[in-house]
């Protein structure tokens, strides 16, 4: 679990550190990549060895007999989550992109309006639009340099075209956990306005020290048969690579229409992601994690002390995720100019705002998932990208 040492990534086919060039500008020789989220660590010991025992066996056939894959996701939500979960609901996608499709095909039809808390991850909005949906865009309220739901403004939106609502929990970009009190309201707003709830919870154990996560299928059990709850080892354990996710529906007659779909498009699972998801699930996975998000909260600090000193910058107080979310409007300066100063001044790769959807200009988004001294290097460089505000 040493998760200062630096790993060089370069020439990987890693996206995170091979394609920042391209796009942002950012050399991978004196850049630092802080805009996929996916983490420069490598996973538990544990999901090691399982890839090593397949390599060693050295046949990759279909995989068959998944029920310790099943119980290993019934022990993990129960003993992290309290979430007793039904081996029968548990549907394994190539990764919650995939699973976020799969729903928007399986529940809605061409036209029908898609809801989402905006700004929140860029993903969700893609998907819909390139199924022939209607991206219904709900903004956050900025309150306090905190984001809070804004339910009377959303529910003066609704025209009854809208079939679903997608909720990220906890919240990706700006990194709330939401509340029991917040969920109770998103359920009963989905309710009254007759919604699909599908709630991505693929960050749900990535949380700062003193925050709780709450599985939506526990604060709101009335919702069975309009709720879908999707979760992942791949953000906890960094196996993204292994595009595998699961999407769990506890109703008989939802669960029927997702695996008439699942069916009807050929979709099974890669073996190399049940394996790496099995040994990730496990007592060895859960001493990880814990170790991994006092790590992160360390680094969360440090970047936040950093940032928040220079005049006109707020990074947003992070409750979970390792995605730091930093408010720059109050430098007065416009999104081109910040961003020329953190790709070409600071040499710093990161996800800009604007593509979060409503509510995102002015917000740029860094991945703090990386060795220490790497955030130190980030915040270093910020400081003197920005040395002329101070």
């Amino acid at each position: 679990m040493n998760f200062d040492t630096l790993i060089n990534r370069t020439g990987t086919h890693s996206q995170k550190w091979d394609a920042m060039e391209a796009i942002y500008g950012v050399s991978a020789k004196d850049g630092i990549a802080m805009w996929v989220a996916d983490m420069d660590f490598r996973p538990p010991q544990a999901v090691q060895t399982a890839l090593e025992g397949m390599l060693a066996h050295g046949i990759y056939g279909y995989f068959g007999d998944d029920r310790a894959y099943l119980e290993a996701i019934q022990w993990w939500m129960a003993n992290r989550h309290g979430w007793q979960v039904d081996a029968n609901a548990i549907f394994t996608t190539h990764g919650l992109v995939n699973g976020t499709a799969m729903c928007i095909d399986a529940f809605t039809k061409p036209g029908d309006g898609v809801v989402l808390m905006t700004p929140v991850y860029h993903a969700f909005a893609r998907v819909a639009k390139g199924a022939g949906r209607v991206v219904v865009e709900c903004p956050l309220a900025l309150i306090n340099g905190r984001y809070e739901l804004d339910i009377a403004a959303w529910d003066a939106q609704m025209t009854g075209n809208e079939t679903m609502f997608i909720l990220c929990s906890p919240h990706n970009p700006g990194g709330r956990v939401w509340s029991e009190a917040e969920l109770r309201a998103i359920a009963a707003f989905c309710q009254r306005h007759n919604l699909l709830l599908v709630s991505d919870e693929i960050h749900h154990d990535l949380v700062m020290p003193g925050q709780k996560h709450h599985v939506m299928a526990n604060i709101a059990p009335e919702m069975a048969d309009r709720l879908v709850i999707m979760s992942a080892t791949t953000k906890t354990f960094n196996i993204a690579g292994a595009h595998s996710g699961n999407v769990i529906i506890q109703d008989p007659a939802l669960r029927a229409r997702f695996s008439d779909r699942m069916n009807a498009l050929g979709i099974s699972p890669n073996s190399f992601g049940m394996f790496m998801a099995t040994a990730a699930y496990s007592p060895e996975g859960a001493a990880w994690v814990d170790a991994l998000n006092l790590y992160l909260d360390g680094n969360r600090k440090i970047f936040d002390d950093g940032l928040n000193s220079i005049p006109g910058v707020h990074s947003m107080g992070l409750e979970a995720t390792y995605l730091g979310w930093v408010n720059f409007a109050g430098t007065g300066m416009a999104d081109a100019e910040v961003t020329q100063r953190i790709q070409n001044g600071a040499q710093i790769a990161v996800n800009h705002g604007s593509s979060f959807g409503l509510g995102g200009n002015g917000f740029m988004r860094f991945n703090l998932a990386t060795p220490r001294s790497n955030v130190v290097k980030a915040v270093e460089r910020m400081q003197l990208a920005f040395a002329d505000l101070q």
